[in-house]
């Protein structure tokens, strides 16, 4: 049987320039292991949305407030 790999995340809710809101997005924990956590976790939600836009042809919106949502 094959064993699958456990990762864990942190969540984060975002609040973009425009208004527009995105809740509950996945971060791996491992990324945010170094001094620079909250840079990190903004590098990494970047690049999803970067992902997004690319796989939707719409823009990607500027990031304006970031918060990490305690479980």
């Amino acid at each position: 049987m094959k064993r699958r790999s456990e990762s864990t995340f942190v969540l984060f809710d975002i609040v973009y320039a425009d208004g527009s809101q995105s809740s509950n997005r996945k971060v791996l924990s491992s990324v945010l292991e170094g001094l620079d956590g909250a840079e990190d976790a903004r590098a990494a939600i970047e690049a999803q949305d970067r992902e997004r836009s690319l796989a939707s042809g719409r823009p990607q919106g500027v990031i304006s407030s970031m918060v990490r949502k305690r479980s």
